[in-house]
């Protein structure tokens, strides 16, 4: 279903303010919100509806449509709810970024129109399903892409295979004996369909926003020898490819909702009453111990295709899978992988050069038995910042990376480990911003050299009366005496906070 098609229900009774030349987009579900930045809660491809009780200000409706935008929504939807207009900033907001902009008449309720315009897009997908079944009878036996594949291989003589980013085999008789390269060629094309390595590579959905969410298909031959009829043949499959992604798209799912509560309960230290049936369901319950596995990214990829990312690294383990703020949570049976964050870190590398200017990090905690659900998911949650503070574009840092002070910081919360890093660091490095006084690095030195005043002297290359003197200049400034354990400690654990 597109835009467009909304202008033809006159029960909703819709007129088009901004974007008349972008009603082409595919619309895929209606969502209502009234959050300033809603854009963490949105996937891509909905009409958002909105009363605007969100903006304050002028300026709130370039934050709104900017996150809506971001989030690649198809459309928006509004109404103000005591007057029936549209604010001239929210207009100029969506001409500015390209989001199409509907007025909903007054006495039309948000839940209405949701219901009429689920109603068409059931019938659409009902139909569109239909359509595909009814040229790829295959499909019909439930076996997913495989019997067309075999077709097309078999009476058009086109081999080929469907692959994730990764390069892993989706669809396809025999894998390509390259997987690897083809994945690569996929993520680093610089337009596609392309033709690499003898092979042509179309993307499944040419809407993802990050290569490295999406599935490709990949024929031998070139597509510079092929006819326009085998052109719009692959093509076709790669719409046809695009269902099947779609159908194993979990997130709206029964189970997929589950795991989403599962793992926000562990988070929140929920009761284990409500988390042990929910592992049930998950089929984990059984598990002899759990890995928890943290991931972000910053630059530009959506919370949804982050967790289609985890998905497939994790892929095989089957993985219980939910969003808490800006990370996604995976919980894996400790038994199902040997080593784990070795997979973790070599499926990351592969997928680095689809991320363009996005950085993934990820932390892998060791293992734990159900009570201890939670301190896992910490230790993989603080295991991910770790990672996020380390110089490499893309960071894994497993738990044995972590030392058992590390372990115990990650509990505290991150104001208290602020606050602790601010009072003891925070007036030894404006000092040395000022007189170029080198204070923390000697602290550094003192303490790796566990007080030795020779040791640490020559391993900074100074007299050791500088030394007493820089020594001293910090106990001034910080009022701790670096001659007592407890003080050495509190300054060794701010370093390492910091």
């Amino acid at each position: 279903m597109r835009l467009n098609a909304l202008l033809e229900m006159p029960e909703l009774g819709l007129s088009t303010v901004a974007g008349h030349d972008e009603l082409d987009r595919p619309l895929r579900w209606v969502v209502t919100t009234d959050l300033l930045d809603p854009g963490r809660y949105l996937s891509g491809g909905e009409l958002v509806l909105t009363g605007l009780i969100w903006r304050n200000s002028p300026a709130d409706s370039e934050t709104f449509v900017a996150a809506l935008a971001a989030a690649g929504v198809s459309g928006l939807g509004a109404c103000e709810a005591a007057s029936g207009d549209l604010p001239a900033d929210l207009v100029a907001a969506c001409e500015r970024h390209r989001v199409p902009l509907f007025h909903v008449p007054q006495a039309l309720g948000f839940a209405e129109v949701t219901e009429h315009i689920v109603r068409r897009l059931s019938g659409a997908r009902a139909s569109d399903v239909k359509a595909v079944l009814d040229r790829h009878r295959q499909l019909v036996s439930g076996a997913g892409l495989d019997p067309v594949m075999d077709m097309i291989g078999r009476d058009l003589g086109m081999r080929g295979w469907v692959l994730t980013a990764s390069g892993r085999t989706v669809a396809g008789a025999d894998p390509p004996a390259d997987p690897a390269m083809l994945a690569r060629a996929f993520l680093t094309a610089k337009r596609l369909p392309c033709v690499r390595g003898g092979h042509t590579i179309f993307p499944v959905d040419e809407q993802t926003t990050s290569r490295v969410a999406d599935w490709f298909v990949a024929f031998e031959g070139s597509m510079d020898d092929w006819p326009e009829e085998r052109l719009a043949l692959a093509a076709e499959l790669a719409a046809v490819a695009a269902l099947e992604r779609m159908r194993l798209d979990d997130r709206l799912s029964p189970e997929g909702r589950i795991a989403q509560e599962l793992v926000r309960l562990v988070v929140t230290e929920g009761r284990p009453s409500d988390i042990l049936p929910r592992l049930q369901v998950t089929g984990l319950a059984d598990a002899s111990g759990y890995v928890a596995v943290a991931a972000a990214a910053g630059g530009g990829l959506r919370p949804g295709e982050l967790r289609v990312i985890v998905k497939e690294i994790l892929y095989g383990l089957r993985p219980v899978i939910g969003v808490v703020e800006d990370e996604t949570i995976a919980l894996v049976s400790a038994g199902g992988e040997e080593d784990l964050t070795g997979r973790v870190r070599d499926a990351v590398r592969a997928l680095a050069p689809g991320l363009g200017g996005s950085r993934l990090t990820v932390g892998v905690s060791g293992q734990a038995r159900v009570e201890g659900l939670r301190g896992a998911v910490e230790e993989a949650r603080y295991a991910r910042r770790m990672a996020e503070g380390r110089a490499e574009p893309d960071a894994v840092v497993g738990h044995d990376e972590l030392a058992t002070h590390v372990l115990l910081l990650a509990s505290v919360p991150d104001d208290v480990r602020h606050m602790f890093r601010v009072r003891l660091l925070d007036p030894l490095r404006s000092y040395d911003q000022v007189h170029r006084a080198d204070l923390v690095r000697t602290l550094e030195a003192f303490l790796q050299c566990s007080g030795s005043w020779t040791k640490c002297a020559e391993l900074l290359h100074v007299h050791v009366n500088t030394l007493r003197y820089r020594i001293q200049r910090i106990q001034d400034l910080t009022g701790r005496d670096l001659s007592r354990l407890e003080d050495r400690v509190d300054f060794f654990l701010a370093l390492r906070l910091g």
